[in-house]
Parts: C-alpha cells; sequence; structure tokens
C-alpha cells in the first residue's frame, strides 16, 4: 500500500505540475488582450464534460544548440484532444500562445499530426485552434518539416473530413498554409491575424509602416483577400459560429448530411414570392429575400458573407434536409459574375460536392463582368472554375431562373446541358444570348441609324425580342428547362424534387482527377 500510495502521490504531483502550467499568469495575459486561454476555447467548442485530452505531459524537444529561449514544458504549446461537438465525435488541437508564443517546433508539429491522423481514421471533423507565432526559430529545420507534415495530412484529409481552422490570435509565417487548405477560416475581429510577413518585415524589406490589422486583420480577410469565411466579435460567438457550421455537415465523406427534425406544415403558396422581383428587369432586389421564403425558417447560414458579394452562398435547410444555396445577387454589381465571385462559387460547389450536400442554384445573371481588369486578371480562367465545379459536380443540382440567365454565364450557372437535374424558371425569366437592348443593337443597327426615331424603334424592337425569343417559354418548349414554375410554389417544388433525387448515382469515367483551371 505504501508503495501505491507514494506512486499515487507522483501522480497527483505530476498532474498539479501540469495545471499550474496553464495556472494564472497565463491566463491573466490571454484575458486582458480579449482571448481565452487554449483550455477554456476547448471547453466551450466541445459538449461538457465530453473533451479528453491526449500526449499532456510530451515535453519541448532540446535544441540542437543553445541559441535563443526554449523554456521545457509539458505539451509544448498546444493541447490536443478528441469529445463529442453537439453529440458528434469530434477531434482538435488548440494552441497555447503562453508557450514560446504558441511557436511550432518538432513535438508540438507531431502532436497535431497525431491528431489529424486520428480524426481522419475514425472519420470525424478535425478543428485546429490557432494563436501561434510560427515556426520555432531556435529548432531550425525540425520546425518547418513539421508544418510540411500538417500541411500533407490537411491534403490527404481535403474532401474526406470536414476540416475546420478557428484563428484565435496571430497565424503567422508557414502557421497560415495549414488554415488555407482546410475547408473554413473562422477569425475573431481585432484580436486575430494572419499574414506570411508581419509588419517588421514589412517595414525592413518595403520601408512601409503597417499595422497588425491593416495588414492581415479580420477585416482585411473577410473583405478584401477572402481567406476568412467567417468573422465574429468576440471567441465565444467564434466558437458557437463553429458549432453552428457543423450542424450542417456530414462527419465524413462517406455519410448524409444531418437533418433536423420537420414539424408538421402545410405546404401553402407562399404568395410572397411574388412580390420580390421588380417588373422592371434592370431594377435591383435582395436575393437573400427570395431564399427566406424558400428555406425552413431561419436555417440559412451564409457563408463568406463579406467578400464577393454579387454572388451569395451558404447552407440551409429545405424540409429538414441540409443543401447548399448558390445565388446571384442583383443588388451587387447587378448579380454579374466576376473573377471573386467565380472562384469563391466554385469552391463551395465542389464542398459540397465533397460531402454529399444537395445543391440549389437560384440564377439572375446578366453575364460576365466586362473591362479591362477583369479580362487582364484572368476572368476566362476563373470563370472557367464555376463552370468546371458545376460539370463535375455529381451531388443531386437544382437550378431556378428568376430573372436574368444570358449568354456564357447562362450555360456556366448549372445549365440542363452542362448537368442540372431540374431546371426551373419563373415567369419573369429571360433566357437568351444577350440583354434584348444588347440584341436588337446588333440585330438591327442599320434601321436603327436610318431610324427618325431611334429610341422609340428600340424599345419596341427590345419588347419584340423578349417576348418571342428571350422568354422561359421557348426554353420550356425545347426542353432546355424543365418547367416554367409559379413562384408561389417554389419551396413546394424543390422538397419534391430534392426527394426525387435522393438516390441519384452517376457513373463516371475511371481517372486520378480531373485537371481544374487552376
Amino acid at each position: 500500500m505504501d508503495i501505491n500510495g507514494k506512486l499515487y502521490k507522483k501522480f497527483l504531483e505530476r498532474n498539479a505540475a501540469y495545471s499550474q502550467q496553464h495556472g494564472s499568469v497565463g491566463m491573466k495575459k490571454q484575458h486582458s488582450k480579449g482571448k481565452l486561454t487554449a483550455r477554456e476555447r476547448l471547453m466551450l467548442l466541445f459538449d461538457s464534460d465530453t473533451f479528453n485530452e491526449i500526449d499532456a505531459f510530451t515535453k519541448t524537444s532540446p535544441s540542437e544548440s543553445n541559441f535563443g529561449k526554449v523554456v521545457n514544458a509539458y505539451g509544448d504549446g498546444v493541447i490536443i484532444g478528441h469529445g463529442k461537438i453537439s453529440g458528434r465525435p469530434a477531434f482538435a488541437y488548440s494552441q497555447d500562445f503562453t508557450i514560446m508564443g504558441g511557436s511550432l517546433g518538432s513535438v508540438h508539429a507531431k502532436k497535431i499530426a497525431k491528431i489529424q491522423d486520428m480524426a481522419l481514421k475514425m472519420g470525424a471533423p478535425m478543428i485546429g485552434i490557432i494563436d501561434s507565432g510560427g515556426a520555432r526559430i531556435q529548432e531550425g529545420v525540425a520546425s518547418l518539416a513539421g508544418y510540411a507534415g500538417i500541411f500533407r495530412r490537411n491534403v490527404i484529409s481535403s474532401g474526406v473530413i470536414p476540416q475546420i481552422s478557428v484563428i484565435m490570435g496571430p497565424a503567422a509565417g508557414g502557421a497560415v498554409y495549414s488554415p488555407s487548405i482546410t475547408d473554413f477560416v473562422f477569425m475573431t475581429n481585432k484580436t486575430s491575424y494572419m499574414f506570411v510577413t508581419g509588419p517588421n518585415v514589412v517595414k525592413e524589406v518595403l520601408n512601409e509602416d503597417v499595422s497588425f490589422d491593416e495588414l492581415g486583420g479580420a477585416e482585411v480577410h473577410m473583405k478584401k483577400s477572402g481567406v476568412a469565411h467567417f468573422v465574429y466579435e468576440d471567441e465565444e460567438n467564434t466558437l458557437l459560429g463553429v458549432k453552428k457550421l457543423l450542424s450542417y455537415l456530414p462527419s465524413n465523406n462517406m455519410e448524409n448530411p444531418p437533418t433536423a427534425e420537420v414539424y408538421e406544415e402545410k405546404l401553402e403558396p407562399e404568395s410572397a414570392l411574388l412580390e420580390i422581383v421588380p417588373d422592371d428587369p434592370n431594377k435591383p432586389y435582395d436575393i437573400k429575400d427570395v431564399i427566406k421564403h424558400i428555406v425552413d425558417r431561419d436555417t440559412f447560414f451564409e457563408i463568406s458573407e463579406n467578400y464577393a458579394q454579387n454572388i451569395v452562398v451558404g447552407f440551409a435547410r429545405l424540409h429538414g434536409r441540409t443543401l447548399g444555396i448558390l445565388a446571384n445577387q442583383p443588388k451587387v454589381l447587378a448579380g454579374t459574375l466576376d473573377i471573386n465571385s467565380s472562384v469563391k462559387g466554385a469552391r463551395f460547389i465542389r464542398y459540397c460536392d465533397s460531402f454529399n450536400i444537395p445543391l440549389l442554384t437560384l440564377e439572375d445573371v446578366p453575364g460576365f463582368l466586362p473591362g479591362l481588369d477583369q479580362e487582364h486578371n484572368g476572368i476566362i480562367r476563373h470563370g472557367a472554375k464555376l463552370l468546371y465545379a458545376y460539370a463535375d459536380a455529381t451531388i443531386p443540382k437544382i437550378t431556378v431562373i428568376l430573372r436574368k440567365s444570358y449568354g456564357g454565364a447562362y450555360c456556366v450557372m448549372n445549365s440542363k446541358n452542362l448537368g442540372g437535374d431540374f431546371n426551373f424558371a419563373w415567369p419573369t425569366a429571360e433566357i437568351a444570348v444577350m440583354g434584348p437592348e444588347g440584341a436588337v443593337s446588333i440585330l438591327y443597327r442599320k434601321e436603327l441609324i436610318e431610324s427618325d426615331d431611334p429610341v422609340k424603334l428600340k424599345k419596341e424592337l427590345a419588347k419584340r425580342y423578349r417576348d418571342e425569343i428571350a422568354n422561359p417559354y421557348v426554353a420550356d418548349e425545347k426542353g432546355y428547362i424543365d418547367e416554367v414554375i409559379d413562384p408561389a410554389l417554389t419551396r413546394k417544388k424543390l422538397i419534391s424534387a430534392f426527394e426525387a433525387l435522393e438516390n441519384k448515382h452517376v457513373n463516371s469515367p475511371a481517372r486520378k482527377h480531373g485537371n481544374i483551371p487552376l
């Protein structure tokens, strides 16, 4: 008993030493910056009393030289483990900025790689909470090799399990590349940053003064770079956002998305949908008003809300079932497709396709955004990404054309010949090579020049073009859309159509992978 008592005492002393390491001093430092500790973040993310830490007592790898300061700490600045989020298994790591700035050394990297391997093996989501100054300089190439191993696992797990990065402090240098190849990136305003080279390097190399926020703050990545998909004002709400996102996603690519309980509902006509699209085809409206009246109440969860706002993407539920929504936004750039919106849409489609999430497209697009800037920066190549993503996706795909559907944009936006399963149109739809005004300007150029009243003639010709060519009934009669539907019955039609596609199966040609125009 005495021997057992001594052994148990040693066990308790070891645990106490570990607890003290994460004690009040480090906690105060984090809290003073408006940040939570690494452990507090995990406790908020996981269901109560379900998180199990592993490798808590691993020690920092001894440096091959005595250059710089090395803290011989338990855990080496990262907590890893598993538990349940909303009752479903998940794996996570959380970097501890109070231990050597959360820098990544060889032991730190091995721990992250270990939990990545476990998540992949178990087919469960992997969440990385990042608060790190980057590679640990004292360990040199060993630190860089550690990052490479993490990146490789990110790529292997891509499309197999959901991977979510939560930036809750700095993510500098090599630390930014793992988040960039995960599926979704969360940031917290004013306390999280991402940059390859920090303000000091920018000052030294370019002699430019720039703040952390200006260089790589949450607002920059939310609005300008598009790196961040979700931004919240504090860490508590950021972690709640992660939990909400996971509620829409399957645990792995072999499962279907989770469903929500459906309360008995009468599928009455949604008359509000009759009032949203203006009679004037050039007048804008908010596509989110349409989405709101189609999906289950309060279930639309938008992604990258403040980036490339001419396209809207996000998850929602329709009759309790998860689906992805991609929609043109007429109130921003008239809903045209440009470089950023094409890439944003393509990435979202490929995510949905990876994880068996059916896709609804709401279309109102006058074409691709014209201009030197767009052409010189590769709108052809980037627009082709959206086209490729739609054509390559094998999930159930339904399109509803609300108003404009012109030219190449008609083809790209999940048209019937590109692989749309069901293609519907509202009576307000205009489907043509180009808009009526542009078409008659080309077709009747000579007549307009010679006319005594070209404005009146152009108006008359445009009306005739709209009546005879640019309307949904021509496409309906030729089989390019399946049905012109009553807008008020859109929700009912979509529920029925997605149910019909439940057992969709596609045999694709054998290949290693396609060559998307990156």
